[in-house]
C-alpha cells in the first residue's frame, strides 16, 4: 500500500482493486500518465494537478486514463464556463449559506450497506423566493467537494434520494431545461464522484414529464441508476436497508434534522438565531463528516426540518421492484 492509500480499510483497498482496477504498484505511474496529457489541452486552466487530486478522478473512471483525463478537463472547463457559480465558492457565501440552512443538501451520517454516503433532498423545502436553483446546485457541489476529500468515499461513492412530497407544479415549472442541463453537466459530466443510485420517492406525474426534458442529456449508465419508487418503501428498502435511513423513508434512524450538515460546514457556533460571520472555506475541511459534536447538533433546532412526516411513505404490497426511469422509454 502506498501513502496515497493510507487510511483506507483493508476491505476498501480490496474493493478498489476489484471494482476500480486500482493497483498500488502502478499508482504513481497511472497518475503521471494522466498528468502528462495536460499539455494536450492548453485551452483549459488546470488549477490543481497534485497526486491526491488526480487520484480521485482515476477512481471515478475505474483507472481508464483516457476517460480520467476527459473528466479532469471537463471539471475545470465547467468552472471556466460558469465563472459566476464559482467566484465565491465558500460556505459563507450568502446564497450557498441559505441553501445549506434549508437542507440543500442533507447528508446522513450513516452510510448505506455498501459504504456509500447518502445525500437527501426534500424538494418541497425549495423556497424559490429565498434560494435560486443555481445556489442550491452550488451548495450541492461544494458539499461534494468536502466529502470527496475522504478517500473511502472516492471508492465507495454516493447515493442521492430526492423526496418530491408536496412539491408543487408551480415549483416544478421553475425547473427549466437550461438549469436542469446545468445540473447534469455539473454532476454527471464534470465531478469525480461515483453515484451508485439516484432514488425518487413520492414523485408526482409532472416529475415524470420532467424526465422527458432531461433524458437527452443523461448517459445510458446514469439512466439505469435512476429509480422511481413512488410511495413504495419496499422497493426502496431492497436497494437501501432501513437501518441506513431516517424515519421519513421508513428507516430505523430518527427523523433527519436538516440543519446538521449546515452546522458541520459552518462550525459548532452556528445557529439559526444569529448570522454567521466567520469567513470559512469549506474546501479546507479535513475532518470526516460524522465525527462532529452530536450533542451540539441535538441542541440546535433547524427551522427547516424535513417536509415529510415520519411514516408518510407507505409499505406497498405490490410493485416491489423499483422502476428505473428507462422503463418510461
Amino acid at each position: 500500500m502506498t501513502h496515497l492509500q493510507a487510511g483506507l480499510s483493508s476491505e476498501t483497498t480490496e474493493k478498489a482493486r476489484l471494482e476500480l482496477n486500482e493497483n498500488p504498484d502502478t499508482l504513481h505511474a497511472d497518475i503521471q500518465q494522466v498528468r502528462d496529457m495536460i499539455v494536450t489541452r492548453p485551452d483549459v486552466g488546470f488549477l490543481r494537478t497534485d497526486d491526491d487530486f488526480i487520484l480521485r478522478f482515476l477512481r471515478a473512471r475505474k483507472f481508464n486514463q483516457t476517460e480520467t483525463f476527459r473528466l479532469l478537463a471537463q471539471y475545470f472547463q465547467f468552472r471556466q464556463q460558469n465563472l459566476d457559480m464559482f467566484q465565491s465558492f465558500k460556505v459563507d457565501d450568502p446564497g450557498i449559506k441559505r441553501a445549506l440552512m434549508d437542507g440543500f443538501p442533507g447528508v446522513l451520517e450513516t452510510p448505506d450497506q455498501h459504504g456509500r454516503k447518502i445525500l437527501i433532498l426534500f424538494a418541497s423545502n425549495w423556497d424559490q423566493g429565498r434560494n435560486s436553483f443555481t445556489d442550491i446546485l452550488r451548495a450541492i457541489l461544494l458539499s461534494l467537494e468536502v466529502l470527496i476529500e475522504n478517500p473511502e468515499l472516492q471508492i465507495n461513492g454516493f447515493i442521492l434520494i430526492i423526496d418530491w412530497s408536496n412539491f408543487s407544479f408551480k415549483q416544478a415549472s421553475k425547473l427549466t431545461p437550461n438549469i436542469l442541463k446545468l445540473a447534469i453537466e455539473g454532476l454527471q459530466d464534470s465531478f469525480p464522484a461515483r453515484f451508485g443510485g439516484i432514488h425518487f420517492v413520492n414523485q408526482p406525474w409532472y416529475i415524470h414529464a420532467m424526465y422527458t426534458i432531461i433524458k437527452p442529456f443523461l448517459k445510458d449508465k446514469t439512466r439505469k441508476r435512476i429509480f422511481l419508487h413512488g410511495n413504495n418503501l419496499n422497493s426502496l428498502h431492497q436497494l437501501i436497508l432501513p437501518d441506513c435511513l431516517p424515519s421519513e423513508f421508513g428507516g430505523t434512524l430518527p427523523p433527519y434534522d436538516m440543519g446538521i450538515w449546515a452546522r458541520t460546514l459552518l462550525g459548532p457556533d452556528y445557529n439559526d438565531e444569529t448570522e454567521y460571520t466567520l469567513t470559512y472555506d469549506a474546501l479546507h475541511v479535513k475532518e470526516n463528516y460524522g465525527s462532529g459534536d452530536k450533542e451540539c447538533a441535538e441542541k440546535l433546532m433547524k427551522r427547516s426540518q424535513s417536509a415529510v412526516e415520519p411514516g408518510t411513505l407507505r409499505q406497498a404490497g405490490r410493485d416491489n421492484t423499483a422502476q428505473p426511469l428507462l422503463a418510461l422509454d
